[in-house]
């Protein structure tokens, strides 16, 4: 019996749920509070397990063409010069900046355009009622519909969360700091270099954008939780000129740019934790449930591969209750691992004296040192392949196939959306 599904969130962890569901029969609504797709973005990573759920999707050929041409991440200092570099050869392609690196609308366009599923753009989940014969939603237009199963892949603030656990800060921890990003004009000519700058306790950085002469820019700094209205970016822009005030290399022209950048984003770095991941007839997936934060380089993997598991045990299981535990036991342990922060957790990224920053400078140059390049990937990125991914198209005796009906891979590829539910 097909059943339907709605995932809230269209960005990396709710198209690539929608496109296993799919692929096992359920059938897909996805509900997005953004007008239509959002391009641009920041660069995010794939590695480990995140990039062989891409592969079994069928979906490598588009990533690769989509990818960042990069070099690497560079220190610098005030004068721009590279004081130690990790190249993307140094550490196999799992370095700071990895092998595959893509901004994150390129990878949330690629993911839409291979599915099927319908697309409500522009309208929220504001309450919903979770019964024994399904979830009865409420729109934020004020349409109502039923559903089988709910999904909050909705992101570290995710409304389903709140709306099926309770208030945000239950669940959110901060790690002591904020960051902020954008897109800007390129400071330096960074020649594909991701370069950062470090003054105690703040950051300023550059990396390549997809465009010429554009750089994605970062500005971050130490802090306890800010009481701010996350909805007034002019407010939000004004912490962050007031926190890089004074500081040198590029930052005062990175300052100069946010003020007229239409993708500013503020964010405090979070990790989010909690003890279950469903209830009842709700559970969540991805950055909603176990957001790792920036600072780990693994939010994108959990994403994709939280996605293939929970698609894969709910077309495994009869009951949506043995599929969800399933799914919690067997991604548990990699998202415990996944969440580890790096030595010295947000002041290994922003240190807080300038011998700290020396110390981080020199650790750098040890990394990539011939003798110890693959005990630096071992202790510090090697955690993203730390999961044994079932195939779950092997069904093991006695499980329910749902498969039947599916879209194959040609279909998907062919583009065949409906009008009014394709993505812009």
């Amino acid at each position: 019996m097909t059943r339907t599904v709605l995932v809230s969130g269209a960005g990396i962890a709710g198209p690539a749920l929608a496109f296993w569901l799919e692929r096992r029969g359920f059938a897909v609504t996805v509900v997005e509070s953004a007008p239509g797709p959002r391009p641009g973005g920041q660069t995010v990573d794939l590695r480990g397990a995140g990039r062989t759920v891409v592969e079994r999707m069928g979906l490598m050929p588009a990533v690769r063409a989509a990818c960042m041409d990069q070099e690497g991440i560079a220190y610098v200092d005030a004068g721009g010069r590279h004081l130690a570099e990790m190249r993307v050869e140094d550490l196999g392609g799992d370095g700071i900046v990895s092998e595959y690196e893509i901004l994150r609308g390129d990878l949330s366009r690629i993911l839409l355009e291979a599915t099927s599923a319908e697309y409500l753009w522009g309208l929220r989940v504001t309450a919903f009622e979770d019964g024994p014969a399904g979830v009865a939603v409420t729109f934020s237009d004020g349409g109502t519909r039923t559903f089988d199963l709910v999904v909050g892949a909705d992101g570290p603030h995710s409304g389903i969360r709140r709306l099926a656990f309770g208030p945000e800060e239950e669940f959110v921890r901060p790690v002591g700091g904020y960051m902020a990003w954008f897109t800007a004009p390129d400071p330096v000519g960074l020649d594909g270099w991701y370069e950062m700058y470090n003054e105690p306790g703040r950051v300023a950085s550059a990396r390549p954008d997809s465009t010429p002469g554009r750089a994605k820019a970062g500005l971050a700094f130490l802090s306890e939780p800010l009481d701010h209205d996350r909805r007034d970016l002019d407010a939000q822009r004004a912490i962050v000129a007031d926190r890089m005030r004074g500081m040198g290399w590029v930052a005062p022209q990175l300052v100069a740019a946010l003020h007229t950048a239409d993708d500013f984003y503020l964010d405090l770095v979070a990790q989010v934790r909690m003890d279950r991941w469903s209830t009842g007839r709700i559970v969540l997936v991805g950055d909603a449930g176990y957001a790792p934060c920036p600072l780990t380089g693994m939010g994108t993997s959990l994403a994709l591969v939280g996605a293939y598991v929970l698609a894969g045990e709910l077309g495994r299981h009869a009951s949506h209750e043995a599929a969800f535990a399933a799914y919690e036991e067997r991604m548990r342990p990699y998202v415990e691992q996944g969440q580890v922060l790096p030595p010295g957790g947000i002041r290994g990224y922003a240190p807080h004296t300038r011998a700290a920053i020396r110390n981080r400078i020199w650790t750098m140059k040890l990394m990539v040192s011939r003798p110890l390049r693959g005990l630096a990937r071992k202790l510090f990125f090697a955690k993203a392949e730390a999961i044994d991914l079932p195939d779950y198209d092997e069904r093991p005796p006695g499980t329910v196939d749902r498969s039947a009906g599916s879209l194959t891979a040609d279909d998907r590829s062919a583009g065949s959306l409906s009008a009014g539910s394709r993505p812009a």
